[in-house]
This record gives structure tokens, C-alpha cells and sequence, in this order.
């Protein structure tokens, strides 16, 4: 019995109304359990009843299979949940069903690589590889593998010429004959294998798309010229390797008439695509050359002519002429897609350039396509092309410009959500569209878990065999409830039920956490997967319990039924405190420094001057200046003996700049100590920081953002300044020169009269008078 029918029956043995929508609680409850069932994990959205519900819910999703796995309270479908959670949640990963996808490869030839000097039968060619895969798809979990595209040199080809003989088409008659002939030619270069084949069209032989009186059905053209009659399609020359033949009859043929501008080509191609024995196939590359120059008739035209018949998209020729053109409408494009896929014809348009971009859409290029794929399962595409280029989402499966030798690899992925309904399904078939080869991908689908094979059917652990005993857990019996399947839907009491649920003094059912089921409490479920309501009456939680550092139980320990049980080593209502000392331990290996105590993992400090986690910290001793100041000055200015290292060397403080030396913060100011500090930086410039210690971890330097600098020296005033000192120097010298003469010559004076005044000589005559004569005696002179 799935939970939505549980609820509703639930819910209408109460008395209750609108049951339909019914879930487990209160009104408040319902609307909360219903949001959580929407924004919950894939896996416990699922509400799996057993273990192949659950692994088809999601890739992550396991069931656990230890019996004594649920906790009083939990439903069966708490088995379900992502792998990872069941660890946490107790169940060992031996006992978890998580089955994987895997894949297999039945044929994989190489792609062949060979010229034309070795010869090969068409079936000994390979251009796609691999050729077979067996895949095991499991919920959710994506299956990629690689596709590799070649195509093989001298690889035999199959060319059909199919041109438009319209009137339209008599300027380019001659053109489109010498292209005919010149494909050929070319063809011939690239396989020494290849056969080409001609046929023609012109339109419905009805009106209003020819003229139908008898004249006109002779001779269409007007005036003197000579046409010849229309037709809708004529298969002219089957695929042949005669060269000449086909050059003879392609430059034999002759324009026709029609009376509107859109042409019937539609109606030709059909026949070409499915008279393959008429045609002459073979199974190699298919190639069809459509030569035009208008447009195209499609469904749907056929009403201008009275032909309401859908194109039943079979072959309709007779002596190599289609007969029926007059009965069934045009093809629809999809439908014309459909034929030339499924019979792998590459089409090419030649057309002239006015009417290219119309033909553009149904060019010929390397596509992947598959077939039918199981309800399901998706397949998508990557395509890595030539010289480098990647094509994803829609255009992941196809490549262009893949000439002859190329190799070209796409990555392809398939998944599937959930189990198809079919059992017997058809490989799916992918291959490029117009070639012969392609891949076969036969599924397979995990749906079951391998616990499931060992169950036991109407097993005495599921309340006297109703229901099967398999992967830890009862699977009920149509009917039967309950986490044995001791209750039979159409025999519960709403009383007796509803009073073994309540807990003693308490109106309330299952704590208004869960419903009752059976006479026992079936908690419900949370958004959080790993919040969960337990107990007989779901009355105890495991998220409802003291709170650390914005964690359950501080994130050391589990919370069970509103208390915290605390790991190992950790203690208090919040198993926030640790039991282990090592962290307060500083680095002379003393608890705190020995200047602290131990508490719960860190030290509070007793001597006031020391911070820290190990009470090593003192801002105010000395020495805290200079031992910062490198750092500081790297992170500020960007300068000094760090400024290389100081994103790993100074990351250990916090740094706020500030306008100006009184908007450092003051010791009076805040609860901590603060250390002010006058350092000069790598510019002979003085800068000011304070240092301290925050809530006895975070260290806080409060920087001014500009130092201090010595202004430069003022030229003009130190010249002025010189040559007013030289100046003054000079006059200072001469003055003092001229007062030691005047005083030395005031002391030769005082001497000189001195010296006067005490001279002594005879009034007579002048001791210092010299006369100015001077006599001679000749000592000859006798008196004669």
C-alpha cells in the first residue's frame, strides 16, 4: 500500500474531510510536511516502501538492510536515504544497497584505414566503431562512452541524378547536362566503386499545375518551340558503372512545360527514396543529387488539384514512370525526412542561388541520429569535429565539412529515470544519417535490488506471513499497513488506534510529530534529511538540543532527545568546552604560560599584562614596539626590509589606518591594553601605531595612515643667509682690526710720552741735532 493511499485512509477512519490532500498532523504540520516532501532530497521525496522504490528514486539514493537500523518511531521508508547520510546515521556501507550502472562491449571492429590499392567488399568496411554495447542503466546515473566516425577512403558510392526538366529549367539546361557529367568524373577520383544512376520530374499532370488540353499535353511550350510531354517523375537510367551511357542520355534530354513556378521534385524524391529494386541500391553510401532552380510543391498542394490523399510514401512505378501523382498529395517535408533516413540517403541540393537558402535546411552533413528511445530514458550529444571545434546541446550530434579520411568522435551519454514499463524493449540504434552502419545499444535497467532475490514471500517476520520479508524490512501484501503489515486496511479502529498513541496526561497524537499507524507512532519526516522525530510516541527529536558556534552540540557531539551526548573529551550542555589541554600549552611547554589556568581548551589569563591563547601575549612589555614594526611598516606603507615576504610573514594582525595621531586608540579608552609606538621607516620618516591584543586572540594595529617626515632645506634663505654671515664676518673682522689698531697705536703714544717725560739732556744743544755741514781738513794744506 503506497503512503498517499495510507494517509487518505488514514485520515477518513477520523472523520476527516478533504483527505485527498490529507498528510500526517496538524494543519500547521501538513503544510510544513508537504513543503519539506517538495524541497527535501530526491531520496526521502520518494517515501520508498522498499529497496527497488528507492534505487529508482535517484542516483545517490541507497537503502540500508540492517534490520536493526530503524529507531522507534522511524517509518520503513527511512531505510531510503543518500548513502552518505545512512553512514552517518549508523548503518555500516556493507549493509547498503547502491547498485551501479556498467556497460559492456559486444563488437568493436576499428574504423578501416585503406586506400584505393586495397580492395574491399562493402561489408569488410568499417566508419563507425564501436558496433554493440550492452548497457545496465541505473535511476539518475548517466552512462557515457565514445563514438568514433570515419569515413573510409574508396568506399563505394551510389550517385542518382535527379534533375528538373520544368520550362523554368531551360536557361540552365546545358548546365545542369555538364554537371551530370562532371559528377561523374569526380566521383570516379574518389572510388574506383561507383555506379550513378538519372532520372527527371516536371509536376502532377493535372490542373492547375499543367495545362491539360490535348495540344498542350504534346507540346507544353509555346510558340515554335519543341518540348517534350509532362510527366511527375521518370526514373531515366537505373544505377549503372556505364559511364558513357550515362553521358548519352543526360545530353538527350528536354525541357517540358508546367503552368506554376513551384515545381512537384517533392513527388521524385519520394519514389527514389523507397523503389530501391527500380532505383538498383545497394547497401553503400547513397547519394542523390537534386538539380532545381524553384521552389517546391509540399503537403497540402495537392487540394489545388482536387487530390486530398495523403502520399502513402510507397513505390508507385510502372515502366519507370510515376503512375500516381494524380492520387496522392504531396509529401510533407518530415515525412520525405523519414523515407530518405530510413532507407540512408544523403541528399544533395544543386539549385541556383535564388532559391539555396530555401534547400539550405535539408543539406547533407554527418548527423547522428537513434531510434525510438524507451520511456524515460534521454541521450544526449557531444560532437568533436575537426580542428578542434565542439558542438553540445542540439548540435552536439552533428559535424560538417567531414571529408573523405576524416575521423570525427562524439561522446554520447544516456540516462534514464525510473524503470520503463515495457519489459521487453528494442535496442536502441544510432548511426549517421545516410549511412548503413550504425551502433546497437541493447538496456537493460536496474529496478530491483539484489536483497531482493533472497526475500521471503509470506515470511512469519511480516505478521503471520502477509507480506514478503526482504533487504531488512517487510514489504506488504495488498491491504496490509504497518512496519510488519500487522494491520489490515478495512479493520482499523480510530480509538483504540489513536489511544495507543498518546503519551500518558497528552491529547495529542504521536506529539503531534506523526500519525499513527497500527496502534504505533510512524514519526514523520523533515525537510533536513538529517533531522529526525523518534521515540514510541515521536516525541523525542535529535535537532532540538543546545546550540555552539551556531551548531548542534557545538558540533561535538549528537543530540538524542533534546540532550546533547557529547563526543569523547568534550563536556558541558553544549559540548562546547574541551577536556583536552594541549592547546593550553605554550611554547615553553608550561599550561598558559604559568601565568594562567586551563578552561575548556584555552587559558584565562591571572596576570593582567599577558593575553593570548597561552597567556604569551604582552602588549605593553617592552620590546613589543620593534618587534612589529617591520610588518607594520610593510602593510601601511608598502616599504621596508618585508615589503617582498609581507603577505606571509604579517598576516597574523589586523591593520586600521587612521587620519591623524589623535584618533589612535587611548589605553582609558578600551578594555585591553594598548601599546602606542614611535618607529622611523626606510625614509628617515617617523610613524605612529598602536598595538593590542582583542578578546585575547585577534591582534589590532592601529596605524596613522602618514608618517612623519623632516621637511627639506629652503635654498634662498640659507644663500641670503650665507652671504649676510660672510658679510657680517667680514665687517666683524675689519671693525676688530681697526679697534686693535687704535689701541695698539693709543699704547705706542702713551709710550712715546712716557719715554718724553723722563728724558734728561743739556738745554745747549740738541743730543739728537746733526748739522747739515760737514768739514773736511786737508791734511796738506800748510796755511799757503
Amino acid at each position: 500500500m503506497n503512503s498517499s493511499v495510507q494517509d487518505e485512509l488514514m485520515c477518513k477512519h477520523r472523520g476527516g474531510v478533504n483527505c485527498g490532500a490529507y498528510s500526517a498532523g496538524s494543519a500547521a504540520s501538513d503544510s510544513s510536511l508537504f513543503v519539506s516532501h517538495l524541497e527535501g532530497n530526491e531520496c526521502i521525496n520518494a517515501n520508498a516502501k522498499y529497496c527497488g522504490e528507492c534505487i529508482q528514486a535517484g542516483a545517490k539514493c541507497g537503502w540500508c538492510t540492517d534490520p536493526n537500523f530503524l529507531k522507534q518511531g522511524e517509518t520503513v521508508s527511512s531505510r531510503c536515504d543518500e548513502v552518505e547520510s545512512l553512514i552517518k546515521r549508523g548503518c555500516n556501507l556493507t549493509l547498503i544497497e547502491n547498485p551501479v550502472g556498467k556497460q559492456r562491449v559486444l563488437k568493436n571492429i576499428p574504423v578501416t584505414n585503406r586506400g584505393k590499392n586495397k580492395k574491399l567488399k562493402p561489408e569488410e568496411i568499417t566508419q563507425i566503431q564501436p558496433q554493440k554495447l550492452d548497457i545496465t542503466l541505473r535511476s539518475g546515473e548517466p552512462q557515457s562512452f565514445n563514438l568514433t566516425f570515419k569515413r573510409a577512403e574508396d568506399y563505394p558510392i551510389d550517385l542518382y541524378y535527379l534533375m528538373d526538366l520544368s520550362y523554368s529549367m531551360k536557361d540552365d539546361l546545358e548546365n545542369v547536362k555538364n554537371l551530370g557529367t562532371s559528377l561523374m568524373l569526380e566521383m570516379t577520383k574518389i572510388t574506383s566503386d561507383f555506379r550513378i544512376g538519372f532520372g527527371s520530374f516536371v509536376e502532377k499532370t493535372v490542373m492547375p499545375y499543367i495545362s491539360t488540353t490535348p495540344a498542350k499535353l504534346l507540346n507544353p511550350c509555346t510558340g515554335d518551340q519543341t518540348c517534350t510531354s509532362p510527366f511527375s517523375y521518370k526514373n531515366v537510367l537505373k544505377l549503372t558503372s556505364n559511364g558513357s551511357l550515362f553521358n548519352t542520355l543526360v545530353g538527350q534530354q528536354h525541357i517540358s512545360g508546367n503552368l506554376d513556378s513551384p515545381e512537384g521534385g517533392f513527388d521524385a524524391i519520394m519514389q527514389v527514396a523507397v523503389c530501391g529494386d527500380q532505383i538498383g541500391w545497394r547497401n553503400v553510401t547513397r547519394l542523390l543529387v537534386f538539380s532545381t532552380d524553384a521552389g517546391f510543391h509540399f503537403a497540402g498542394d495537392g487540394k489545388l488539384g482536387g487530390i486530398v490523399l495523403p502520399n502513402d510514401g510507397k513505390c508507385h512505378l510502372e515502366n519507370n514512370i510515376y503512375t500516381m501523382s494524380h492520387y496522392y498529395d504531396y509529401p510533407s517535408i518530415a515525412h520525405l525526412v523519414q523515407k530518405l533516413s530510413d532507407n540512408n540517403i544523403q541528399t544533395i541540393f544543386a539549385v541556383t542561388e535564388e532559391f539555396q537558402p530555401v534547400y539550405q535546411s535539408l543539406s547533407s552533413e554527418v548527423i547522428l541520429e537513434n531510434s525510438k528511445l524507451p520511456d524515460g530514458v534521454t541521450i544526449a550529444y557531444t560532437a568533436h569535429c575537426k580542428n578542434g571545434v565542439v558542438n553540445e546541446g542540439e548540435n552536439g550530434r552533428k559535424c560538417s565539412n567531414i571529408s573523405i579520411g576524416d575521423e570525427v568522435k562524439f561522446s554520447i551519454s544516456i540516462t534514464s529515470k525510473g524503470c520503463p514499463t515495457k519489459t521487453k524493449l528494442k535496442p536502441i540504434k544510432i548511426k549517421p544519417l545516410g549511412f548503413t552502419e550504425e551502433l546497437e545499444i541493447h538496456l537493460n535497467f536496474i529496478c530491483e535490488c539484489e536483497c531482493h532475490k533472497k526475500g521471503i514471500k509470506d515470511s512469519p517476520d511480516c505478521h503471520f506471513g502477509n507480506g514478503t520479508y526482504e533487504c531488512g524490512a517487510c514489504r506488504c501484501n495488498e491491504g496490509r499497513v504497518g512496519r510488519n503489515c500487522e494491520c489490515s486496511s478495512n479493520e482499523i479502529s480510530t480509538e483504540d488506534m489513536d489511544l495507543a498513541c498518546r503519551n500518558k496526561n497528552s491529547t495529542d497524537i504521536c506529539s503531534n510529530n506523526g500519525e499513527c499507524v497500527c496502534g504505533k507512532c510512524e514519526c514523520k519526516t523533515r525537510e533536513n534529511p538529517n533531522e529526525r522525530y523518534s521515540g514510541k510516541y515521536c516525541e523525542c527529536d535529535n535537532f532540538n538540543c543546545d546550540r555552539s558556534g551556531n551548531l548542534l552540540c557545538g558540533g561535538h557531539g549528537r543530540c538524542e532527545c533534546g540532550k546533547c551526548v557529547c563526543d569523547p573529551m568534550w563536556s558541558e550542555s553544549a559540548c562546547d568546552c574541551s577536556l583536552d589541554k594541549s592547546t593550553c600549552l605554550a611554547s615553553n611547554k608550561q599550561e598558559c604560560n604559568g601565568r594562567g589556568t586551563c578552561k575548556c581548551g584555552s587559558c584565562k589569563c591571572t596576570d593582567p599584562k599577558f593575553q593570548g591563547p597561552t597567556c604569551e601575549t604582552c602588549p605593553t612589555c617592552p620590546g613589543v614596539c620593534a618587534e612589529h614594526k617591520e610588518c607594520v611598516e610593510c602593510k601601511a606603507f608598502g616599504t621596508g626590509e618585508k615589503k617582498d615576504t609581507c603577505q606571509q610573514e604579517c598576516s597574523d594582525f589586523n591593520l586600521i589606518e587612521v587620519k591623524s595621531r589623535d584618533k589612535l586608540p587611548q589605553p582609558h579608552e578600551t578594555p585591553y591594553p594598548v601599546m602606542h609606538c614611535k618607529e622611523r621607516d626606510a625614509n628617515d620618516c617617523w610613524f605612529y601605531y598602536t598595538y593590542a591584543v582583542k578578546n585575547k586572540t585577534e591582534k589590532v594595529v592601529h596605524v596613522v595612515e602618514k608618517p612623519e617626515c623632516p621637511t627639506g632645506p629652503d635654498i634662498v634663505p640659507i644663500v641670503i643667509g650665507v652671504v649676510v654671515g660672510i658679510v657680517l664676518i667680514g665687517l666683524a673682522l675689519l671693525f676688530i682690526w681697526k679697534l686693535l689698531m687704535i689701541i695698539h697705536d693709543r699704547r705706542e703714544f702713551a709710550k712715546f710720552e712716557k719715554e718724553k717725560m723722563n728724558a734728561k739732556w743739556d738745554t745747549g744743544e740738541n743730543p739728537i741735532y746733526k748739522s747739515a755741514v760737514t768739514t773736511v781738513v786737508n791734511p796738506k794744506y800748510e796755511g799757503k
